[in-house]
């Protein structure tokens, strides 16, 4: 059985029955009082009325989109608006970077989470650069971290609501009540931070209707790779929300629970070294890969030898 709390503030808190394994499974909505009336939409619809695209250039077999930030908003938006008055199904943004890029052609599920993608943008400065020696070139590095601060803008403008999933314990709700502060007006649906562990099928259900029913536009996905993107193509169709876009560590960043590399090593391609010195146990042997898959895509364009990665 669900039971139901409110926080000092007014807010709602459903707390999952507690398991031997884990006390900070919490399902928290919303943060902010809603004003406006929730419009209910109709289940996922068999054929989309809309076709929503947007031109792609393939860098190392990923279709990345070509887009900047501002066009990236404009897309999302008019997905989330045609999404309310049922001409588009759910769908879902990737924040693809190198590792991304190297998973699409190692991990046996990511190339099916590239295939239904409703969009795939740049985050990393090696795909824009690989791209400007193709006939279509991306215009610019669009990154997650930097995103989630423009569509928080943009949602509170347009009263899209917004759900906050994944992070560790108590990281979501803090990052939505610093949204919340920035963009007056913002709806945060909901968050949610699961267990460290493999969900049962009713609590997996529980977890999908609780997310349902607080009607997100969108939500916003912050565990780490693949699992995430995993995560995400699993569940966007249950869920129902507009669109759902996987943000990595976007949500610490928010907090200040990490910090973000200087504007410096983001726009010279470096922002992978300043994190590899902030947390080498964990990014030290995952960039090494990335920088083995690197190589190895290179000497594929300059060669046209060993174009399929081991």
């Amino acid at each position: 059985m669900i039971q139901l709390f409110w926080h000092e503030s007014g807010s709602a808190v459903n707390v999952l029955p507690p398991t031997s394994e884990t006390t900070s499974w919490s399902f928290v909505a919303p943060i902010v009082t809603q004003n406006a009336v929730t419009e209910i939409r109709e289940p996922q619809i068999s054929e989309p009325t809309e076709k929503i695209e947007v031109e792609t250039v393939p860098v190392w077999g990923v279709p990345f989109a070509s887009v900047t930030m501002q066009s990236c908003l404009d897309f999302i938006e008019r997905w989330v608006t045609a999404h309310r008055q049922n001409r588009v199904n759910s769908g879902y943004t990737v924040t693809a970077n190198l590792h991304y890029v190297m998973l699409h052609h190692e991990h046996p599920r990511i190339a099916d989470v590239t295939r239904e993608a409703s969009l795939i943008i740049a985050d990393g400065m090696p795909i824009v650069w690989r791209s400007k020696l193709s006939r279509c070139k991306l215009p610019e590095r669009v990154a997650g971290a930097d995103l989630i601060y423009d569509l928080a803008k943009l949602s509170a403008q347009k009263g899209f609501r917004v759900f906050l999933f994944g992070a560790a314990e108590g990281v979501a709700q803090q990052a939505g009540e610093r949204l919340a502060q920035m963009y007056p007006g913002l709806q945060i649906a909901g968050c949610y931070t699961p267990p460290f562990r493999k969900l049962s099928d009713d609590e997996e259900a529980a977890m999908v209707q609780q997310i349902r029913d607080t009607r997100p536009d969108i939500v916003l996905v912050a565990l780490g790779q693949p699992k995430g993107e995993l995560w995400v193509l699993d569940h966007y169709r249950q869920i129902g929300a507009a669109m759902m876009i996987q943000v990595g560590a976007s949500f610490d960043f928010i907090i200040g629970k990490v910090q973000r590399a200087p504007k410096f090593f983001q726009k010279t391609g470096l922002e992978w070294l300043y994190r590899a010195l902030s947390e080498p146990k964990r990014l030290v042997p995952r960039y090494a890969q990335n920088f083995s898959f690197l190589a190895r895509m290179i000497w594929r364009d300059l060669f046209g030898r060993g174009a399929k990665p081991r």
